[in-house]
């Protein structure tokens, strides 16, 4: 099986992550293809497979060399994000790309002129969604790379290597892909995710995290008879909005700059929800922002008593301060794209990976690029070529880390 043949068969399985159930994984789907990875990995011969009950799939490629070399981990995340569905992708291979607009489907164009880094694909093969869905590059990529990037692995044997272990799993996209992931079990020294954009990204720090969930309780009365009487929670909701700052948006920050994200609007006169993530790199500034969602809920508590509560819970930090100690493993990540004529582009990544949570659990894990564009919606895309290069770094790390 290929790369491209990989990656369009694992998107077609339906992993959408949800925030509702409460359970890990958090959607049927995820362990369906977690069970269907397991087969893949055990028909290809690699040992200590397991995939236990929360759809933590691992796996190991043995070492091929005699001396002592680091064991090191290579992780992607099973599930795509809720923000659009993941049923029924239907993916599309747009090849030798003209450098022009295309047409996903009669309503939805993929154009340069929204997207103009879709030019520096000219002549490449894209593979893109049918304008419905999302595509699930994020991070069915990363599996597809990662996996064809063992199988290479065996089937040369000359390009020496240690101890290899692979793991893919769920709710990445909630925040939660980390909070079951056994460290101990894993056993790597350290380990990265195949989890981040374009050819070149080099991650090693991130945002600080935190989920945002306010319920509104309005008073439902008859228009007719309302004044002084009704709350309408939809108008709350709307002035607890207005109290955030508008430039402080993802729409309007880049590099190391925060914000607040409104995720989702629901509900009625009578009752509404919001959500919202808060997201900085800086830990005291990340501290801020949150003290600043707490009195903006608190002044609307003040003009309508009881009517807000709020729901706020860290999701992950800034994964900087466990990696830095120990950057040769960015520097190893480094050198292969360096000699595979990648340039490294070494960024703050504006998101979070499994990394993250997984290098506060003692386990360093910097972020590679998987090469995909336009994440969590229907303008998504990936190169092919892009996914090859990815493929070609995790072998380059497992040369280099059995060369050192």
């Amino acid at each position: 099986m290929t790369l491209v043949d990989r990656f369009i068969k694992y998107v077609k399985f339906d992993t959408e992550a949800s925030t509702e159930t409460g359970i890990t994984p958090s959607t049927p789907g995820q362990m369906i293809f977690a069970q269907e990875l397991k087969k893949e990995l055990e028909a290809m011969g690699l040992e200590d497979i397991t995939l236990d009950e929360k759809a933590y799939l691992m796996a190991t490629l043995p070492a091929n060399i005699d001396k002592q070399v680091p064991t090191i981990g290579f992780i992607a995340h099973l599930d795509t994000s809720p923000d659009l569905t993941g049923k029924n992708v239907n993916p599309r291979i747009v090849s030798n790309y003209d450098g022009g607009d295309i047409q996903l489907n009669k309503d939805v164009v993929l154009s340069p002129s929204m997207f103009p880094e879709m030019v520096d694909y000219k002549g490449q093969d894209l593979i893109v969604t049918d304008g419905n869905t999302l595509l699930g590059a994020d991070d069915k990529a990363g599996i597809a790379e990662i996996v064809t990037a063992i199988k290479y692995l065996q089937d040369h044997p000359e390009i020496k290597h240690g101890k290899i272990r692979i793991a893919f799993n769920p709710d990445e996209e909630i925040g939660e892909g980390a909070h079951n992931f056994d460290v101990q079990k894993f056993g790597c020294e350290w380990a990265y995710t195949m989890d981040g954009g374009p050819v070149g990204e080099l991650e090693y720090e991130n945002f600080n995290a935190a989920g945002v969930k306010i319920n509104i309780q309005g008073r439902s009365v008859h228009p007719g008879y309302a004044k002084d009487k009704m709350i309408n929670a939809l108008v709350v909701a709307n002035k607890l909005i207005s109290l955030l700052p508008a430039n402080e948006r993802p729409e309007h920050t880049t590099g190391y700059e925060g914000f607040f994200h409104l995720t989702n609007v629901s509900g009625t006169v009578d009752a509404a929800t919001v959500g919202y993530i808060i997201r900085d790199h800086n830990r005291e500034l990340f501290e801020a922002r949150k003290k600043q969602m707490q009195d903006a809920v608190d002044y609307i508590n003040k003009l309508y008593p009881e009517s807000v509560t709020l729901e706020m819970k860290d999701q992950y930090y800034n994964m900087r301060e466990k990696v830095e100690p120990v950057k040769h493993i960015v520097d190893i990540a480094f050198e292969a794209m360096t000699q595979l004529g990648i340039t490294p582009i070494v960024k703050p990544i504006r998101g979070g990976t499994d990394g993250a949570q997984l290098s506060f659990k003692g386990l360093p894990c910097p972020n590679i690029f998987a090469g995909g564009h336009n994440f969590h919606g229907r303008y998504e895309f990936v190169p092919v070529q892009s996914m090859e290069k990815a493929v070609n770094v995790i072998v380059k790390i497992a040369e280099l880390v059995a060369n050192k």
